[in-house]
């Protein structure tokens, strides 16, 4: 029998700005030292010299962290024209360099084909897994590191700015997956002079944005009083992108028991995916049939 985690039963989100030089795991670490709670996660890593948005789920709230990481996000990011590096970003080894640089014009042109259904070659210094290995680990270890291209969803990429000839600052709102180092990349390769990420922040993810998030100083000040409480934001905030649907006392019992319950008629169809409420609390989420919620998630009443 596994030992029981110590610490509060709290459930809901915290929204963190994380600072540059701190793993996303180290806030997740720091929040729940400072919250004492029992169960955290995050909804979405970012490179440890990312700024941003790291929304923390605490307690039941850890059950919505799927609907918020699929969720769309925005990030702002700085690309240093002229150098290609072998992490794609601005911590690699500069492996390419090249005196050409492209007009605001040819820039614009160039990001047009990233808009859309794209496919993206991850960053050989990634989190992702090859043959049951973390690709980083293996580029550390000089293996030549080969990763499959896979989709990605881009709402919208712009310039935003251009400070000077090797810099500009675009704008990009994406679906899950995607990697900004390799927009940086494939972006540079495309206007034949490299490039790679020198700033990056994500400055709104799902419902959570940045400007709205705690510094780890504030938390830090906050650590271990009701102030820190006072910010925590309600676990039905990670289903924004799910409709809602109330449900009879009858059918709250049986959601949370993990029975299909009885909800009211709303704004869904069958075989959709949704969200039972009772007494404005999240019960479970499910695809809706015939007036009832078939639970895949439920949370504790």
């Amino acid at each position: 029998m596994g030992r029981k985690r110590k610490g509060r039963d709290i459930s809901g989100w915290l929204v963190v700005d994380k600072p540059a030089g701190m793993t996303s795991t180290a806030v997740v670490n720091k929040v729940r030292w400072a919250l004492d709670a029992r169960k955290a996660g995050h909804a979405g890593t970012l490179d440890p010299e990312a700024t941003g948005v790291l929304a923390v789920a605490l307690g039941e709230a850890t059950k919505t962290v799927p609907y918020i990481t699929d969720a769309l996000k925005a990030y702002t990011f700085t690309v240093r024209l002229g150098q290609a590096t072998n992490t794609d970003d601005a911590e690699g080894e500069v492996i390419a360099e090249s005196d050409l640089r492209p007009t605001d014009d040819e820039i614009k042109q160039a990001l047009l084909p990233f808009v859309g259904e794209i496919m993206q070659v991850p960053p050989k210094f990634s989190a992702v897994k090859i043959d049951g290995q973390r690709a980083y680990k293996l580029a550390r270890d000089g293996e030549d590191v080969e990763l499959a291209a896979r989709p990605l969803w881009v709402e919208e990429l712009v310039l935003v700015d251009r400070p000077d000839p090797d810099h500009v600052v675009l704008e990009m709102t994406c679906g899950k997956g995607g990697y900004v180092r390799s927009i940086a990349r494939d972006l540079g390769a495309a206007l034949d002079c490299h490039g790679h990420v020198k700033e990056l922040r994500r400055i709104w993810s799902g419902p959570f944005e940045a400007e709205d998030g705690l510094s780890i100083e504030q938390i830090d000040e906050m650590a271990k009083t009701p102030a820190l409480d006072e910010h925590l934001r309600p676990l039905e905030e990670g289903l924004a992108d799910l409709s809602e649907l109330k449900c009879t006392p009858e059918g709250a019992t049986r959601l949370r028991n993990g029975n299909p319950g009885m909800v009211l008629a709303g704004d869904v169809e069958y075989g959709d995916e949704a969200w039972a409420s009772f007494d404005g609390k999240a019960v479970a989420v499910g695809v809706y049939k015939s007036g009832e919620l078939h639970p895949s998630r439920v949370f504790a009443g």
